[in-house]
């Protein structure tokens, strides 16, 4: 195989970005704690479900993310393996076809509640990168649709394997519900560092909607009101421990805030690397606490 006309195993690993499977792996591992039901005999099943959430649904929508976006990408980041040429000609959407139809027939072997998820999930990562509909033209829109497909989904599938294809609680469905509408704030902080490209292409990302300063503010606020609104829950469902230990993380957040609204596109991608995990953090604690709810 020609490198002209093939990509390298290296290049399609960049494209499909290992590094972003990391937030529906643990919402996925959030659902299968707060089921209570003992991992035992189903760790074959979690496994491939934590597998499904991000090497595979999660990749595919790096890959599908990447074509449609390769020329923003040519302005704010031409090293990428699309606008490099590292992934040559159309393959960059071959990948995200060949992953769409491989997350299928996995989800598939996981029943059909898992499969009914799965499909969700990819018709969302193509909703958002894809026209018609290319959800990621509106910082509101395309942030929810993230959102929710990266930690509410994954954490409700999650809980329904373990619990053999049944509905979740309705004390996990709404802290699913809670940490998806905190994530529309941390995909806020992705936007930061492609303001340049967005406004030359047209796409409305808050920071170019709102300004930096007031779309760190909105995101800040997004991602810290769920969390007092668990911590109220918490509190009301007997969980005084958790709920503090979510206070706690949550107080952290919040000093850390006051530096990103001061200084958004300097610090967008530091708050990523150290107030982002305390906000996953506090969705495990509350996980624990709904075991069994």
């Amino acid at each position: 195989m020609s490198s002209a006309t093939y990509p390298a195993p290296s290049a399609v690993l960049e494209l499909l970005k290992p590094i972003t499977w990391f937030p529906p792996m643990w919402a996925f591992a959030c659902g299968v704690v707060s089921s209570g039901v003992s991992i035992g005999a189903n760790w074959g099943v979690a496994l491939t479900g934590i597998i499904l959430a991000g090497p595979l649904v999660c990749a595919m929508s790096q890959a599908i993310n990447d074509w449609h976006d390769r020329e923003v990408d040519a302005i704010n980041e031409p090293h990428r393996p699309i606008p490099s040429g590292r992934i040559p000609g159309r393959w960059g959407l071959y990948i995200a076809g060949i992953w769409t139809v491989l997350s299928l027939a996995v989800a598939a072997t996981l029943g059909p509640w898992v499969l009914v998820s799965a499909a969700i999930g990819l018709f969302l990562a193509w909703a958002y990168s894809a026209p018609p509909l290319r959800l990621k033209r509106d910082g509101w829109w395309g942030n929810a649709a993230c959102g929710f497909s990266y930690e509410g989904l994954a954490w409700i599938t999650g809980a329904a394997v373990m619990l053999g294809g049944s509905l979740p609680s309705p004390a996990i469905l709404g802290l699913a519900l809670l940490y998806s509408v905190g994530a529309h704030g941390i995909m806020t902080l992705n936007d930061f560092k492609a303001i340049a490209g967005d406004r030359q292409m047209g796409i409305a990302s808050l920071p170019v909607q709102l300004g930096p300063e007031r779309a760190a503010m909105a995101a800040s606020i997004i991602m810290a009101a769920p969390q007092v609104v668990v911590i109220g829950l918490l509190t009301a469902w007997g969980k005084p421990l958790h709920a503090a230990m979510v206070c706690l993380l949550l107080a952290a957040q919040i000093a850390m805030m006051t530096r990103l609204v001061k200084e958004p596109v300097a610090k967008a991608l530091w708050y990523s690397g150290f107030g982002v995990p305390l906000y996953v953090g506090g969705m495990m604690v509350a996980a624990f606490a709904v075991r069994g709810m």
